[in-house]
């Protein structure tokens, strides 16, 4: 057995002393450290002073039913792991143990063997459980919401509203708000937090291979298929599936994602065979997605398939009082994420921050903060150094200005580029989309003005 078994802690309950006594030999043999409890209230005591990896319950006590200690480990944090012992075991009693959280369920007289193998097995599914919620703990932390703003305050409602139920959301706001990390809130509060979360960027994936990447495909589809691939609605089953910028989807494959969210079916590219699929589907976008119905680049009927329940995310601006909570959570993040000592932040300094229009958002927020927190060397985040990382306002018109006009020109042009790469998270191809000019021209400007992510 490995090192961390044989320091497990289990209670023997069971009214039987020699039969007790017998199994807490076998284990201390094995290397278990033992307690014992000949009755439920004893039991019930010492869970309360003292942690346990492992229980063998006896169904029936003198006192109260082995069924109430059962409840009360299984209530337990972390849950406590019991296999449930019984002279007298029914089909009815083992179901109903396992119904409340009995990992097994042993008749007498005991076989030493199976007991031990179920002991061993028993302990490796607690380590797992506790593995499962560490890590789920890890990713709430590290998608966390920050914010005490009416307007956060309402998203955090919203959030838990659409957890509870299994529709499908549509997250609305500017690029760097968060749209995100609110469908991940969602998911992570919702019955689908064991299964898988599946983020699509729809931006992101060409429309020749978008096809393909949400549906998967069969070998033979086309040049280069050499094996049959799961999508990312295969992947996403029993969970959730997020349609990052969904307002960028073409309609073609709109079309064949409408299909699949209303009759819960997909076609594999190349196949002919209808794979039914368990999904629900978070999806968001920076667009204003009634306007592109207007101009004929997004469905109607998925438009109305995908917002029964809307969330709309501002932006920074607009709850500026957030932004010192932003910061210092931030601060704390990054400084345990590169090994800094912790850093303070002056008033002066947060003023700044408060004070700048955040053209990206938390995205460009969380960025500044990174650079500080490692190009600071000082203990104290001071106003010069919020100078030092911020980007340049977009230069105002002064008739006092000595500038020339071609000067004029290229700092506005400058500041302006550099804005919107903030705003598309320094997304080139999305940039150059945004701004009408070709992909090459952009990357000819960001090395003529010197531009750094």
């Amino acid at each position: 057995m490995g090192m961390s078994s044989k320091k497990s802690k289990i209670l023997v309950v069971d009214d039987d002393r020699s039969l007790s006594a017998i199994l807490v030999n076998v284990l201390e043999y094995e290397g278990y450290r033992s307690d014992v409890a000949n009755d439920g209230a004893s039991a019930l005591t010492k869970m309360e002073n003292d942690a346990y990896d492992l229980i063998l319950l006896d169904l029936k006590l003198p006192d109260i039913s082995g069924m109430t200690v059962l409840e009360q480990a299984r209530k337990e944090v972390p849950p406590i792991q019991v296999v449930m012992i019984s002279g007298e075991g029914t089909i009815n009693s083992a179901v109903e143990a396992t119904r409340i959280g009995a990992y097994d369920f042993l008749e007498k007289p005991l076989d030493s063997e199976r007991v031990l193998v179920t002991i061993k097995n028993a302990l490796e599914k607690g380590r797992l459980e506790r593995e499962k919620a560490h890590l789920l703990q890890s990713v709430k932390e590290q998608y966390a919401m920050v914010g005490e703003s009416d307007q956060m305050q309402h998203i955090h409602e919203l959030v838990m509203k659409a957890a509870s139920v299994d529709s499908k959301v549509l997250i609305e706001g500017e690029n760097g708000t968060g749209k995100e990390l609110v469908a991940r809130a969602i998911y992570i509060n919702s019955r689908r937090a064991a299964g898988p979360f599946v983020a699509v960027n729809c931006a992101a994936i060409p429309d020749t291979l978008i096809e393909s990447e949400l549906f998967g495909y069969k070998r033979g589809a086309f040049t280069g298929a050499v094996t049959d691939k799961s999508g990312r609605f295969q992947m996403a089953e029993e969970g959730t599936l997020f349609f990052d910028e969904v307002g960028d989807m073409s309609l073609m494959t709109q079309a064949k994602v409408l299909r699949a969210l209303e009759e819960g079916v997909i076609e594999m590219v190349g196949g002919k065979e209808p794979i039914s699929v368990d999904v629900r589907v978070i999806a968001a976008t920076n667009k204003d997605l009634p306007k592109e119905m207007k101009k004929g680049k997004f469905r109607e009927d998925l438009y109305y398939r995908l917002n029964v329940f809307n969330i709309k995310v501002p932006p920074l601006r607009d709850r500026k009082e957030d932004i010192p909570l932003l910061t210092n959570h931030y601060i704390q993040y990054f400084c345990h994420e590169h090994g800094r000592p912790h850093k303070e932040i002056t008033s002066r300094a947060m003023a700044q921050l408060v004070s700048y229009s955040w053209p990206g958002n938390i995205r460009e927020l969380k960025h500044t903060v990174e650079k500080l927190v490692i190009l600071v060397e000082n203990n104290k985040i001071q106003a010069q150094d919020i100078d030092s990382v911020l980007a340049p306002p977009l230069p105002r018109h002064d008739l006092n200005d000595s500038l020339t006009l071609k000067k004029a020109k290229e700092k506005f042009e400058k500041a302006f580029i550099r804005e919107k790469l903030v705003e598309n998270d320094w997304n080139v191809s999305k940039t150059a989309q945004v701004l009408d000019i070709p992909r090459t021209y952009l990357h000819s400007k960001i090395k003529k003005f010197a531009l750094d992510h």
